[in-house]
């Protein structure tokens, strides 16, 4: 049985010199310190156990670098870096893997400081390629660059490979065969009121709540009893990570009566229970056919499922909605409020494979088009609310209470009103 290694690596004399034995990814690489017993050893050694401490002795330098052994070592530096207030990690983390995967695809074994702005503009041409949007395709080049500028500060590759790369400019609009995405547009009033019936207690509570504050979907899906001051007329909710809250600024969002009298109904016995929560919902969902069961619980039939339920459990439910589980639910319920036509829609006794296998590639077309005609997002509440606020309160009114430090933001949510201008050209022009 071989012998273990140190845990940390320790020098050791080989011809009058202080060595050091570093494995990486199951390769040695031996590191001289300098001479047996001097200061120029002990100060070298010193050091390695600084870097060793920190984990920079982890990374893969030297100019034969390459382009996925940069991108590992990032991605090991982002699920550590991107992190809300409370350890847990924000989406910035799977962003990057989307942004990267192309690069990996095109120029994995590349060595890293061979990918230049040429490169760049290939692995951007190839996301044109993939159909994603110009706003998509800025946003994952913006990433790269940033993988790289942390590569270059790591040592990883020289700066100036960094330098070159920030030299590629974004698309503009018009002016590349990147596709535009639609912009996002309030939804009606009647639309969101006739999905309501669709949707589950608490996801409605969601859904009104959105509709009351302006708030962001994942604000609403965090809401919790200790998270509000509730000592005022009008409460005050202070999520505790949010959007912004890496740069430092605070988002407080005002809570009125409407709102109040909404979340009353959601307030448990434990204030650290989110207010929205599909395990309650669940909860309910079994005790309603508990209630209404019309046979009675059999001591054998009980013993029989408590053993199915050991041998073959399914996943709890969550004690709070995600925005993307949040989301889910609006187009499941538009999904019954809008059904497709019959050729496109999943028929009875039919499973997910064999109704996608049934479509053809112009009928998957189709139905894409009619899902992204009938369907809307908690996010275009959102617009709604600005949209709203704007007209009756004002631009200010509107940047206040959406949380924004500018306004220019607060336009792309707040539709302008176009009535007041075809009312000033009535009497004026």
């Amino acid at each position: 049985m071989p012998r273990p290694k140190n845990a940390v690596p320790q020098p050791r004399q080989h011809k009058g010199r202080a060595v050091l034995d570093v494995y990486e990814n199951g390769t040695r690489r031996t590191r001289t310190l300098g001479a047996w017993g001097s200061s120029e050893a002990d100060a070298e050694y010193k050091r390695f156990l600084a870097e060793y401490a920190t984990g920079a002795t982890d990374r893969p330098d030297g100019p034969d670098a390459t382009v996925n052994e940069v991108l590992v070592a990032f991605l090991k530096h982002a699920d550590q870096h991107y992190r809300h207030t409370d350890s847990t990690p924000t989406s910035e983390v799977g962003n990057y893997k989307m942004a990267i995967r192309p690069l990996r695809e095109l120029y994995g074994h590349t060595p890293a400081r061979e990918f230049g702005p040429k490169s760049l503009k290939t692995l951007r041409d190839h996301m044109i390629g993939l159909k994603w949007c110009r706003g998509q395709v800025n946003a994952a080049v913006g990433r790269v660059k940033r993988a790289f500028k942390w590569a270059a500060s790591e040592e990883m590759i020289p700066a100036s490979v960094f330098h070159a790369l920030q030299t590629v400019t974004g698309l503009r609009a018009g002016r590349s065969a990147a596709k535009e995405r639609d912009p996002v547009l309030p939804v009606e009033d009647t639309v969101v009121d006739a999905t309501l019936p669709f949707l589950n207690r608490h996801v409605r509570g969601l859904v009104e709540f959105q509709r009351l504050t302006g708030c962001r979907p994942g604000e609403a899906c965090i809401l919790r009893r200790c998270d509000i001051d509730t000592s005022g007329p009008v409460w005050v909710f202070r999520p505790r990570h949010h959007k912004n809250a890496h740069r430092g600024k605070a988002r407080v969002i005002a809570i009125g009566p409407k709102a109040q009298e909404l979340l009353a109904q959601f307030f448990t016995g434990e204030p650290a229970d989110y207010l929205f929560s599909p395990r309650r919902v669940m909860e309910g969902l079994l005790a309603e056919r508990s209630a209404a069961r019309a046979t009675p619980r059999y001591p054998s039939h009980m013993e029989r499922n408590a053993a199915k339920r050991v041998d073959q459990p399914k996943r709890a439910p969550d004690g709070r909605y995600t925005t993307a589980s949040y989301g889910r639910c609006i187009a499941r319920a538009c999904e019954r409020l809008f059904p497709p036509p019959e050729p496109l829609t999943q028929r009875d006794a039919e499973s997910v494979a064999e109704w996608q296998k049934r479509l053809t590639a112009a009928q998957r077309s189709e139905l894409l088009a009619w899902h992204s005609a009938h369907r809307w997002t908690p996010n275009q509440l959102r617009h709604t609310f600005a949209t709203r606020v704007r007209k009756t309160h004002g631009l200010e009114a509107a940047q206040v209470t959406l949380g924004h430090s500018k306004a220019d933001t607060t336009q792309i949510y707040a539709e302008r009103n176009e009535a007041l201008a075809a009312g000033v050209a009535a009497k004026i022009g």
